[in-house]
């Protein structure tokens, strides 16, 4: 069976595994996925490492479509995730009602999860700029737990390494014994959206397609709701709707 190479950020691995299982039945085309941090990803990319499809924030998308690494008519945005707080299940809820709320609850956190920006991931460079912009960064750092990818924050809360941690709620939702307690309040929220893209270099570019096609159908959006993330693709309108055709599974 032909095989396409998948390099995806992690913020939207839950929704690329599950389709790809979908797409993969009922394809005839394997999928070879690859997860990391947007940032590990692109210089992988950049230093020569081949791959039929690339699944980044769009602003790095955008960035090798300037430089004319990508196929043409080829980009496509699939859904966009926000920024959010967790605490392991049972534990007393924080109040991030306001920024300022937000801040007096990092301050008086035992200890604080979230990416090493060094790397690579978009939500721990993010917080890190963030924590200078609150005033807070030498404050949090030293009782931070980082984590190189979202998911290792979220488990670094349900493990109780970590009181709090904030990462993409579309990340922390795949790990069992934390509860979101919600997005980033007020001019701290932060949202990112991703995009799919196929090089001008990719070896099955048609099997990138199709892959892509089967990400946006319109029968998938409520699974991408579920993973905490908003789609980018529109809904069918009822005149297009084949009620002949199941739901993806």
């Amino acid at each position: 069976m032909p095989s396409a190479k998948v390099m995806s950020a992690g913020a939207v691995q839950a929704m690329v595994e599950e389709l790809g299982k979908v797409f993969e039945r009922r394809g005839g085309w394997r999928l070879d996925l690859h997860f990391g941090t947007a940032g590990a990803l692109r210089a992988r990319f950049i230093g020569g490492e081949p791959a039929d499809l690339l699944i980044l924030p769009a602003a790095i998308i955008a960035e090798l479509e300037r430089e004319g690494r990508l196929l043409p008519g080829t980009v496509r945005d699939l859904g966009r995730t926000v920024t959010g707080v967790a605490i392991r299940e049972g534990a007393p809820m924080p109040d991030i009602s306001t920024p300022e709320a937000f801040k007096q609850t990092l301050l008086g956190a035992k200890s604080v999860s979230y990416t090493d920006p060094q790397a690579g991931g978009s939500s721990g460079n993010f917080f890190a700029r963030l924590l200078e912009r609150l005033g807070i960064a030498e404050e949090v750092n030293r009782k931070a737990v980082l984590g190189k990818r979202g998911y290792e924050v979220a488990q670094a809360v349900a493990d109780g390494r970590a009181e709090i941690g904030t990462t993409f709620i579309s990340e922390l939702l795949t790990v069992k014994g934390v509860r979101v307690v919600g997005p980033l309040p007020g001019a701290l929220h932060n949202v990112n959206t991703y995009t799919a893209a196929i090089p001008v270099s990719a070896a099955a570019p048609e099997a990138a397609t199709a892959f892509v096609n089967a990400l946006i159908d319109p029968a998938s959006r409520s699974r991408w709701i579920s993973a905490g993330l908003e789609p980018a693709f529109p809904s069918a309108e009822p005149t297009t709707l084949n009620p002949t055709r199941p739901l993806p599974n």
